[in-house]
């Protein structure tokens, strides 16, 4: 028992001496006499990190959970009600409707023969007339009386018209919101035409107007495990050939060559594929038709790499002095 006391009060005072010493004259861990040191990371707990970082990778942002991190609506309620999606916009919005004409119909039902009508008023009957008013459509059927219904109104078709202002730019935001309609192809290929391996990565402008000063970077995101133990993320700038393009109408590909000085050169896939590799391309330009700039982006896994493989070509010239482009083969490979 006095051993147990004493190793939990050598504990404490451990403890207290740590907290008033400066983190850069901490003294080292030493393992203690006879017994080997116990790894920080076993090799099972590595591949599971791995893989939950790769998987966080590949999911959205809805699908993370931020742990002590409060994310309250009401601080950036414009950016989540452009973020949200259309489903969970239409819901909010609707239900928001509903409670708020509820809200002033309630505060109508307090006084109900201040508003004037053919019938007497019910509940339901009251949330058409707080429809109305917050519309300012007002059709005459049911007209406040008094100074309490009357300051209720005027208060209600402020409120209406501060709701259908806001409404109206949020809608319209995100209608108008720019998007780049850009389409990466399903697998990179690495090429080795004329001895040269070159990492391949096609992309497309589905629209009829063209992209102007588009660049594009790609990057090999891979997870390293540091000699303190533990795993970081890190990025390494794959150069392409022509990493700027002036104009993208239809179709382009990028190639990054495996160089000497490339992080790909002297790589295995078996060895990307332990450190969970992805290659991360990101394409920025500015729409010539809307003037804006668009952005796009995409990852791929290494096991959606194909080796000794090129894009087959999907623009032709045709009989009357056009270009087709097909598009229906723009995922398709072939063997070189």
């Amino acid at each position: 028992m006095k051993s147990l006391w004493r190793r939990v009060r050598e504990k404490r005072e451990d403890q207290k001496a740590a907290r008033y010493t400066k983190l850069d004259e901490l003294p080292p861990q030493e393992n203690e006499p006879g017994k080997p040191r116990k790894p920080r990371l076993s090799t099972k707990d590595a591949v599971k990190r791995f893989r939950a970082h790769a998987l966080v990778e590949e999911k959205s942002h809805r699908d993370v959970v931020r742990v002590g991190l409060r994310d309250s609506v009401w601080t950036d309620l414009y950016h989540h009600a452009l973020t949200a999606s259309w489903p969970a916009f239409a819901y909010t919005a609707v239900l928001s409707y509903f409670l708020v004409n509820l809200f002033f119909a309630l505060l109508y039902w307090l006084a109900p023969d201040q508003v004037t009508g053919d019938s007497k008023h019910t509940l339901l009957s009251l949330f058409f007339f707080s429809v109305q008013t917050l519309s300012t459509v007002g059709y005459g059927g049911m007209v406040p009386v008094g100074l309490y219904s009357n300051i209720v109104v005027t208060f209600e078709v402020l409120i209406g018209m501060m709701i259908n202002a806001l409404a109206t730019g949020v809608v319209f935001a995100r209608f108008a919101r720019p998007r780049a309609r850009i389409m990466f192809s399903n697998t990179a290929v690495i090429s080795n035409e004329n001895g040269v391996p070159a990492l391949c990565i096609r992309i497309a402008n589905l629209r009829m107007s063209v992209i102007l000063s588009v660049d594009v970077e790609v990057a090999l995101s891979r997870l390293v495990m540091v000699e303190n133990g533990h795993l970081v993320r890190q990025f390494d700038q794959l150069l392409v050939v022509q990493s700027h393009v002036p104009v993208l109408k239809f179709a382009f590909v990028m190639a990054h060559v495996i160089g000497p000085d490339s992080p790909l050169h002297g790589k295995t896939v078996a060895e990307l594929e332990h450190e969970e590799a992805e290659i991360v391309v990101t394409v920025t330009g500015t729409d010539e038709a809307l003037g804006q700039t668009v952005f796009a982006r995409t990852a791929y896994r290494f096991d959606k790499v194909r080796h000794n493989h090129r894009f087959v070509d999907i623009v032709a010239s045709r009989p009357d002095g056009r270009i087709a482009v097909d598009y229906t083969r723009f995922h398709d490979i072939e063997e070189h």
